[in-house]
């Protein structure tokens, strides 16, 4: 990136907007082998994502990784790929419209856009263009409800990086993480008893398995909060669904290479269950507020199949929030609460009540 970026014209008294930016982790542009390589050479090089040192990680990537995951990695967003897209990009694409629409009719003009920290649109060309459009204050909204160093933190590097090579920066704030508000854990609870109404749980031989993404073991050592917040969402749902300890079992999915992760493991979890005679098992993924590869095909297919090899008989997946009302409506409050202060066309109540206490102390009419 260059020193400083173009800038457009500075137009004086051009009116300040707000905007919302939405981040996801990212998808290929195609489920082909090239375009999976050039997804997977941008992800896994960088290094909040792989911590492993930069020479010996290089060799592997290139010798090894990008010569063999890409072919099988298509073939798997192949399976799950709908006519519009990458599900992950079609879901948060309409989440954006969606938060959008809600708050402009709440009132709030503000500019709601997304970005994806890995492929297209990427987090600085969105930056850019948010800035051209006259944004001066951003908030970054990372949707990733659990704070991790390799997920929230490299997108905030993104964000970082294009400032410093941004000479008339926007005011920015960010969103760290949502784990334990009450709007995204009772939408969560809602998708589960919506699902129970149409598949009624035996619940002397169930198990409702919360599934979220794994890290390697040394991040929590290293003082990550990541596995801290996922246990925290976990013990959250389970009590807005009255569940007993029994009744659920928080594991981590997506284990890469031969170190130690976050346990215990969902393919264990589920292979262990089936053996020991339990019928039935709901799978739901608490981190990713939108289904993606992750959750359409690792869960919901392969998790399955783990599951009745095992000996289990009835194995279902609860999809994620995607474009639920009662989610989008628990964005639109995490979003706005970070707003506070900023215009947006509304003014919240503690603003109103500082207008107030002005006036007063100014001798005016309040």
């Amino acid at each position: 990136m260059p020193r400083f970026l173009p800038e457009p014209a500075y137009r004086h008294g051009a009116p300040d907007k707000t905007a919302i930016l939405l981040i996801n982790l990212g998808t290929p542009e195609a489920p082909t082998a090239p375009a999976v390589r050039r997804y997977l050479k941008e992800f896994l090089s960088d290094p909040r994502v792989v911590e492993i040192p930069r020479p010996i990680w290089w060799l592997i990537l290139n010798g090894i990784i990008l010569n063999v995951r890409p072919k099988k990695s298509a073939a798997k967003y192949a399976s799950v790929w709908t006519p519009e897209g990458s599900p992950l990009k079609v879901h948060t694409e309409r989440q954006t419209k969606l938060l959008r629409g809600l708050l402009g009719q709440a009132g709030h003009h503000v500019v709601v856009d997304y970005a994806m920290r890995y492929g297209q649109p990427s987090i600085p060309a969105t930056l850019t263009r948010l800035k051209a459009e006259g944004c001066t204050r951003i908030l970054l909204l990372p949707l990733y409800p659990q704070y991790a160093a390799s997920t929230s933190a490299t997108a905030y590097d993104a964000a970082c990086t294009w400032a410093q090579a941004t000479r008339n920066q926007p005011e920015i704030r960010s969103v760290r993480s949502f784990a334990d508000h009450p709007g995204y854990i009772s939408a969560l609870a809602a998708s589960v008893r919506e699902h129970w109404m149409h598949n009624p749980r035996d619940t002397g031989s169930y198990r409702l398995i919360m599934s979220f993404h794994g890290v390697p073991r040394y991040t929590l050592d290293k003082g990550d909060p990541y596995h801290c917040e996922c246990q925290k969402t976990g013990r959250l749902l389970a009590e807005a669904l009255g569940l007993s300890k029994d009744e659920y079992q928080i594991c981590f999915q997506s284990r890469f290479g031969r170190a130690e992760w976050l346990q215990p493991y969902t393919s264990q979890t589920l292979h262990a269950l089936g053996q020991q005679g339990i019928q039935r098992v709901d799978m739901i993924c608490p981190g990713f507020p939108a289904d993606c590869l992750e959750t359409l095909e690792e869960i919901a297919i392969e998790g399955k199949l783990e599951f009745i090899q095992a000996g289990g008989k009835d194995y279902r997946y609860i999809p994620c929030l995607n474009e639920r009302d009662d989610w989008i409506r628990a964005l639109a409050d995490i979003a706005t609460t970070q707003l506070q202060g900023w215009p947006t066309g509304k003014a919240d109540p503690a603003t109103l009540e500082l207008s107030a206490l002005r006036a007063k102390a100014l001798g005016a009419p309040s």
